[in-house]
């Protein structure tokens, strides 16, 4: 009888497993799907192709019920879609990102380095006053809570630079720019990293202009 428990218990370890490599080998493809539709494809053909990835960033949560990264990532993919749709469409499409990263967050809020609290802190402060978006103190909360989770984190360290920007605390953007500047690499996501480093860059000269 111990012997079968243990066989049972063997190949129940092998296709868990098995069934985290095939999630990871599906996020790592949306992960480098995004980067393209979000930082190569010319700015016309970025809707469609964020659109047909929201498409399939839910296939994957839906193959993985219960587990944090992949709605992480159909949040991330949904919130961009909302980036470059019509006023009219981005509004309910920046509600669904949202709704996403939170059922994400409650999973796991330490899910690939904080990157739904990450997600979530920009969007509340990006997204124009609409609901509960426009809310600059939950945004900070979100923000800063990523940073403790990831401090040194170029997609952290931007975000929150970006929205010192935005709130005019030029000083102390300019520093969280250069910290995003000089992160880590990220093995395997070489093509956002690249993407990233032009958008920090972009930062780090609007705020300069502003010192």
């Amino acid at each position: 009888m111990k012997k079968y428990a243990f066989l049972f218990a063997l190949a129940f370890s092998i296709s868990t497993a098995y069934a985290a490599t095939g999630m990871d080998a599906s996020i790592a493809q949306l992960q480098h799907e995004w980067a393209k539709a979000n930082y190569q494809l010319p700015e016309k053909s970025r809707e469609d192709a964020l659109e047909k990835l929201a498409k399939q960033a839910h296939q994957v949560s839906a193959s993985n019920p219960g587990r944090a990264e992949p709605l992480i990532w159909e949040g991330i993919i949904t919130s961009t879609l909302a980036k470059y749709q019509s006023f009219m469409s981005a509004g309910g499409t920046a509600k669904a990102a949202r709704d996403l990263l939170l059922a994400a967050e409650k999973i796991d809020p330490n899910a690939l380095e904080g990157s739904a609290l990450t997600s979530l802190g920009s969007l509340y402060y990006k997204v124009p006053r609409f609901g509960s978006f426009g809310d600059f103190d939950k945004a900070r909360e979100y923000l800063e809570r990523a940073l403790k989770v990831s401090p040194n984190g170029i997609d952290q360290n931007y975000f929150y630079a970006d929205f010192l920007l935005e709130r005019g605390e030029y000083a102390k953007s300019l520093e969280y720019f250069r910290k995003a500047l000089n992160a880590p690499a990220r093995p395997g996501r070489e093509d956002a990293d690249a993407g990233r480093r032009a958008d920090i860059l972009e930062g780090i000269k609007k705020t300069e202009n502003k010192l």
